[in-house]
């Protein structure tokens, strides 16, 4: 095909770019050549519910001899999923404009339609989330105050030994039955705000912190209370008082699709004075959840039998938590600023609905994160398409694709394609959700990102002997380097970048649980560390990164480039995956190296696996 009818991604084709508010005024234009002979074109847009609208396009213009372009309107009036392609007509017949790939469209029949994503008009996300630095924290394992802990339940491991390797222990089932700890605490945690504002950190994501068995608490115990050996509501308090202070908002975990077996809900070993659900069908709790043959057979988070899964449609449940005075509104009144949610699309729509309801009644400027690991956009889940960024449930989501993509191209080179995947994104979702996106590039549940690139491994395995990770010199070298070019791109795309707590000091570690070590405090990698400082200073000065356009510039040859636009700067990343310095020829003559790399002229000269972000400013006039 010598030419491209329709790019969704151009707005010379479609305006405006991207998602749009229900009620908005789209303009879409299609090229033809003129030698097609087309006599008519339509455009046909079916929504989510199949009602499907058709509307004739008229004959704009010609450009030049050889081109004609054909116009239309359409203002979806009602949030949702529409999909459109365009039908066209020639004297001996009749052909379809449809996707082929990455927003191109072709004359075929055999491509798929153009996704429209339209929203509420009156979505909205906040404003103290955007431009910033998320961090997230595994409470045990960042920092340990000293403080004497009370109430800690009997049969806990707790260790002494700060930086040890986790204790990984399981049966011949698989199943985990001891948990160690370390002693990392809230107050801990209050104790490095100085440390992770010299990050540039702006919000704290804190992984689970209310009563549980293990170490990660996503076995929750009792939602109403924070775990003993993390402290209590007090010591919350005064840390997200002390953040606050500090430009740091707290973000809780909320793991409402299942609780502990061992919890004051269900009870199963009967840890609690509380009935709980399998102790009696009399339990307040008993209709929380789905019991296939009472009490030995129910249904489970995965299978996973310590983890009783909830039925989050029953109204009990959801009064309990986004209630005038639940769990939800509660947390947020303590100093909470928002709320991720663990695997949020196995979350119904109905409890979605009221979690968003009641935590912006609470706090209209709190902050609602989904885990979703796919396009959040489009997502089906339990037989049915989702609707988390239509503006009535989440705010934004973890950013799966993002991170999928930088990694590949981190760990093989592979440029080609790196745009497509960010616009991908960019073009599904609605813009207040892509500037909140949390972008990270690793988390609790994926391997250290440290040791992914420096072996150039998915670490997939399950063999023993590859959990525990571990690098010698020269791949810690690797991983530095790979980590530095990884993290300046991470920082520059449209979102939030979030550090998984330990990634900037160089920490390693492989699977679950040796990816949740202790942070090495007095033995970080000062070459990283002062990487990552100087990326959130970056972020601090440049007020393009808070909501700035993604333009991208080239993905070829083991080298990525892209722009931020808006608010009155263009700043330029560039990224060199290959095994040998570069000379990359730049855009225009103007830029200047704020981060990494060397201009001369209209050449960037940049090392080998390493990145660099510049500043364009146009050259003045001689007179």
């Amino acid at each position: 095909m010598e030419f491209i009818p329709f790019n969704s991604r151009y707005t010379y084709h479609k305006s405006p770019f991207g998602a749009v508010p229900a009620g908005q005024t789209v303009t879409f234009r299609i090229v033809l050549p003129r030698a097609f002979g087309c006599t008519g074109a339509s455009l046909i847009v079916s929504a989510e519910s199949g009602h499907t609208e058709m509307a004739a396009m008229r004959w704009e213009r010609m450009e030049g001899t050889a081109e004609e372009w054909w116009t239309v309107q359409f203002t979806p009036r009602t949030p949702g999923l529409y999909w459109y392609h365009f039908a066209l007509a020639q004297r001996d017949g009749g052909s379809l404009i449809t996707r082929f790939a990455c927003g191109i469209g072709e004359i075929s029949g055999a491509g798929t339609s153009f996704q429209l994503t339209v929203y509420d008009p009156a979505f909205q996300t906040p404003d103290w989330f955007k431009g910033g630095v998320l961090y997230q924290i595994f409470p045990d394992r960042f920092c340990a105050s000293g403080a004497p802990k009370t109430g800690v339940p009997a049969g806990r491991v707790l260790r002494r030994d700060w930086g040890g390797q986790p204790l990984w222990e399981p049966d011949d089932d698989g199943k985990i039955h001891r948990y160690d700890f370390f002693g990392g605490d809230l107050r801990g945690i209050a104790e490095k705000l100085p440390y992770l504002q010299s990050l540039g950190v702006t919000a704290i994501y804190l992984n689970p912190i209310f009563e549980a068995e293990s170490n990660h608490r996503y076995d929750t115990g009792d939602y109403e209370k924070i775990d003993p050996l993390l402290g209590d509501k007090e010591d919350f308090e005064a840390l997200c008082a002390a953040a606050e202070k500090a430009g740091i908002g707290i973000l809780l975990d909320g793991v409402f699709s299942h609780t502990g077996a061992n919890s004051k809900y269900f009870n199963k070993d009967g840890r609690y004075s509380t009935v709980g659900a399998y102790q009696g069908k009399d339990s307040p709790y008993f209709d929380w959840y789905r019991f296939i043959d009472y009490p030995e057979e129910y249904d489970c988070w995965w299978g996973v039998d310590i983890l009783p899964e909830i039925d989050e449609e029953n109204a009990d449940y959801i009064a309990y938590m986004a209630g005038k005075n639940g769990i939800l509104r509660r947390w947020l009144r303590a100093g909470a600023r928002g709320w991720r949610l663990d695997v949020a699309d196995e979350l119904p729509d109905r409890f979605l609905d009221a979690l968003r309801t009641a935590v912006k009644t609470e706090q209209p400027d709190a902050l609602i994160i989904g885990e979703v690991w796919e396009d959040a956009s489009n997502k089906i889940s339990y037989g049915q398409r989702r609707r988390y960024l239509g503006g009535a449930q989440l705010d934004t989501v973890m950013n799966y694709p993002f991170a999928a993509r930088l990694i590949d191209f981190a760990v093989t080179g592979i440029a080609e394609g790196f745009h497509d995947a960010i616009q991908e994104i960019c073009e599904n979702y609605p813009k207040p959700a892509v500037d909140c996106l949390m972008n990270h590039i690793g988390t609790h549940d994926t391997c250290r990102i440290l040791n992914r690139l420096a072996t150039h491994d998915s670490y997939e395995s399950t063999e023993r002997d590859r959990y525990a990770g571990g690098l010698d010199a020269a791949e810690r070298a690797e991983g530095v380097q790979l980590l530095k070019m990884t993290a300046a791109v991470q920082f520059t795309l449209p979102g939030v970048p979030s550090i998984y707590y330990g990634d900037e000091a160089g920490l390693d570690g492989g699977e679950d649980p040796f990816n949740r070590g202790c942070y090495p405090w007095g033995r970080e990698d000062p070459e990283l560390l002062a990487w990552y400082r100087a990326l959130g200073a970056l972020r601090r000065a440049h007020p393009v990164y808070i909501d700035g356009d993604y333009v991208p510039v080239s993905d070829a040859l083991g080298c990525i480039a892209f722009e931020r636009r808006g608010r009155g700067e263009r700043l330029l990343t560039v990224a060199n995956r290959n095994e040998h310095a570069i000379v990359y020829w730049l855009p225009d003559y103007g830029y200047t190296a704020l981060l990494g790399g060397e201009v001369r002229g209209r050449e960037l000269y940049l090392k080998a696996k390493s990145a660099a972000v510049l500043a364009f400013q146009a050259p003045q006039e001689q007179n």
